[in-house]
Parts: structure tokens; C-alpha cells; sequence
């Protein structure tokens, strides 16, 4: 009997979220609605323009928030990513443990890395990410006995752009192929995908069960223009296939089939974990008796609702009854 449902594999960082005002991106120079890599200095900068607004703090990285998500569903769920000795990774640990996530981490001799999540009125959410510790993740991190106790091993693209990381992410693919573990890789950016395109369609040629991506990363994939298009020319390809279209809902395919999901109308007000969100419901249903197709709804669902609040983590979480509605819409 697997441990974990989903293992996940990612770079840990705290995101710590502010609501500004589009003044403040101008002085800064930010291109609002872009994630941006800045240094230890650099993000000490923006973090002091913060001081006096509230702020939410909380363990991130894309990874660890679908982790997270899937954990708060009631899933088994497992992580792996490289935070600092100092008391920001101690937050990042002792967060993830709360909420039911299984981890264990030798601290590196760097800090721990943050994003800062700056969101305007528009609901766009500007990033400033300093990778720092997570940079440090290594083969030697990925636990053998932790993958092959697993029934999916979840890893997010991001960590190609690191040459360590990029080892440990290809290690726990390799893993999970020798244990008979599943394999879900997310595309992460579009930039990551313009920038590695051609590995990507290897992995998902290869070692990758269940691919996710937004629109945007699937035509840049692709090359085609239409999104269903792109999810037949993936799935083709891939096993399963579950490609995002914000509002509009979402294509997942399976079995070669194709099962449009509709989107959830609400008012957003920030779309921070929106993709991390449907990652982690998508994962859970599959890994709990759900079928393809509800458990696509309960992905679309779960999205909806955490982009009508502020932050990547539920503030009202899901029932038992409420995923019993849904799979009886879907039946």
C-alpha cells in the first residue's frame, strides 16, 4: 500500500503576499503580471517598501502549494525542497507539517528562498521570486523509498532552469519509472517553455504520465493556435493530458478522450496557485477514486474558489458532501 499519494519535488520558498497599489510597481520597475528573479539585496529592497501593510505568509513554490492543496483535500501527501537553516525555513517546515505534509529536509548554508507575491486591484499578481536555498536541491535529496512509496511523484518544471535541480528532478523521474510510480509534470511558465521546449516534449514523450499547462504554454508547445488543438496534439504524445484556460474551464484528456471542463464563474480577486490549486485537486481525485472527468470539475472548482480570495490556500476548504455533489453532476 503506497504512503503518499503524490510526492512532490519542488523549489521551497515562503511566499509572503501584499496588496499594492500600480504606483508602487512603477517606482519599483516591475512589469506587472511577471515572475521576476532577483537577488538577496534586491528582494530586501521590495520587502522594506512592504513594511506597515498586512502581509500573508505562507510555505510555497509551485510544487509545495499543489502539495499543500492535495494534502487539504485529505490526500497522503509527501515533499521535497531545500530551504535554509534560518528561522524562514524553520516557518517553512513547521507549515507544511501543520497541514499534514510529510517532510524531512537537511538544511543548506544559504537562506531560505521567498517570492513576493505583490497584488493589484486587477487581481494580477506580480512576483519577485529569490530562489536562494532551493537552488541547492540535489540527487542525494531524493529519497528511493519515499518515490517508490508513492502512487504519483509530482514535479514542477522550474526546477529545469537549475543545474542541480535539473539532476534531482531527472532522478525522481528515474525512480518513479523503476518503482512503477506515476509521474505528473507541470510546464510551470511560458517562458520556461520557450526556453526548453524541445526537453519538454521529451518528458512528456518519456517519463511523464500527466502533464499539466495553461493555454499559453500549450500553443507555445504546439504551435497551434486553438486549445483543443493543442491538448489532442499533447495527449498524442502524453497518457493524460490537463490543459487550463482560466476562466473558461479546462481540457483533460484521458484515454483518448477528450473531457471539457467548464469553468466557475466568480469574481476574482487573485489568481496566485490558481494552476497550483487545480494541480492538487486534479491529483487528489485520480489518486482517490474520482474519475478522470470529476475529478477535472473538482480541479475547475477548487481553482475558482481560491481565486475569489487572497492567498494560494483555502480559505473555506472543500467537504466530503460537496465532493459527493460533484461526482454525482459528472455521473
Amino acid at each position: 500500500m503506497a504512503l503518499y499519494d503524490v510526492f512532490g519535488v519542488g523549489n521551497a520558498l515562503v511566499d509572503i503576499q501584499a496588496r499594492v497599489d500600480d504606483a508602487l510597481l512603477r517606482e519599483l520597475s516591475l512589469d506587472k503580471g511577471i515572475m521576476t528573479l532577483v537577488d538577496d539585496e534586491q528582494q530586501s529592497g521590495v520587502l522594506s517598501r512592504l513594511d506597515g501593510r498586512p502581509l500573508n505568509r505562507c510555505a510555497g513554490g509551485s510544487a509545495a502549494n499543489t502539495i499543500v492543496a492535495l494534502a487539504e483535500f485529505g490526500g497522503a501527501a509527501g515533499y521535497i525542497g531545500k530551504v535554509g537553516s534560518d528561522a524562514i525555513g524553520e516557518f517553512f517546515l513547521k507549515d507544511m507539517s501543520d497541514l499534514g505534509v510529510s517532510i524531512q529536509v537537511t538544511p543548506a548554508d544559504q537562506p531560505t528562498g521567498t517570492c513576493a507575491v505583490l497584488i493589484t486591484e486587477d487581481a494580477q499578481r506580480t512576483m519577485l521570486t529569490n530562489l536562494a536555498a532551493s537552488t541547492s536541491l540535489c540527487p542525494d535529496d531524493i529519497d528511493e523509498h519515499k518515490i517508490a512509496s508513492s502512487k504519483y511523484v509530482y514535479v514542477e518544471g522550474y526546477l529545469l532552469t537549475g543545474e542541480t535541480t535539473k539532476a534531482a528532478a531527472y532522478k525522481a523521474f528515474e525512480l518513479a519509472k523503476k518503482h512503477d510510480v506515476k509521474v505528473a509534470f507541470t510546464a510551470s511558465d511560458p517562458f520556461l517553455v520557450n526556453l526548453i521546449r524541445d526537453e519538454i516534449w521529451e518528458l512528456i514523450t518519456g517519463p511523464v504520465d500527466l502533464f499539466f499547462c495553461n493555454e499559453e504554454e500549450a500553443k507555445s508547445l504546439t504551435g497551434e493556435a486553438d486549445a483543443l488543438k493543442c491538448a489532442v496534439k499533447i495527449h498524442e504524445h502524453c497518457e493524460n493530458v490537463a490543459l487550463t484556460l482560466g476562466g473558461k474551464g479546462s481540457i483533460v484528456m484521458h484515454g483518448g478522450e477528450e473531457f471539457p471542463i467548464e469553468g466557475v464563474k466568480v469574481d476574482a480577486i487573485d489568481t496566485t496557485g490558481a494552476g497550483d490549486m487545480y494541480a492538487g485537486a486534479m491529483l487528489y481525485g485520480i489518486t482517490n477514486g474520482l474519475d478522470w472527468r470529476t475529478a477535472g470539475h473538482l480541479a475547475s472548482h477548487a481553482a475558482a474558489r481560491v481565486v475569489a480570495q487572497l492567498g494560494a490556500r483555502l480559505d473555506r476548504k472543500f467537504t466530503k458532501e460537496e465532493i459527493e455533489d460533484l461526482s454525482r453532476l459528472t455521473d
